[in-house]
């Protein structure tokens, strides 16, 4: 008679933690994640931010809409339907941080109308201090920057800090 195997077998990691594995490989350092927490979230304002800058045509058939798509609609589009595909819960929680960061490229563009820096200007200020942020933390680590190895670790930084938010709340993602 064969002896049953008793055993659970573990279910195999989801594709996202898998990524977040990787990731927190060249993330170890309490400074370097420090720095990561500032500048991850300054790097996706600050891109979104220049993005948003380029002009985007006219389009007739938008009608009053017009004004509110523009280069940065089909960059935000690409991100949350990635996320989407990793995790359905990072990518609804990434498209309201992506709504707040958008209101605050909203109020960029108003000080820009009201004699301010223009709109690419700030967000090039914010966008170069935040990569020169991320490229000390990760001198100070000792590691290369994830992305060097795949690029697609570009858009895995925002949410692998928005996964430990969820983990502190036990939110499932």
């Amino acid at each position: 008679m064969k002896k049953q195997n008793t055993a659970v077998q573990a279910e195999p990691k989801k594709e996202v933690d898998v990524l977040f594995d990787k990731y927190a490989e060249s993330h170890q350092n309490h400074t370097n994640e420090i720095i990561h927490w500032i500048c991850v979230p300054s790097i996706v304002f600050s891109l979104l931010g220049l993005v948003w800058s380029i002009p985007f045509p006219h389009l007739d058939f938008l009608g009053r809409y017009n004004g509110y798509l523009n280069w940065a609609s089909f960059l935000i589009a690409f991100a949350v339907y990635y996320y989407y595909k990793l995790s359905p819960v990072m990518s609804y929680l990434m498209l309201l941080i992506i709504f707040a960061m958008s209101m605050g490229i909203v109020q960029l563009e108003k000080w820009q109308a009201d004699g301010g820096p223009a709109l690419w200007l700030s967000c090039l200020v914010i966008f170069v201090l935040a990569w020169i942020g991320q490229f000390i933390g990760h001198k100070i680590e000792g590691k290369k920057p994830s992305f060097l190895d795949d690029v697609k670790f570009l858009l895995i930084g925002p949410i692998w800090l928005l996964h430990f938010i969820c983990r502190k709340i036990g939110l499932k993602y």
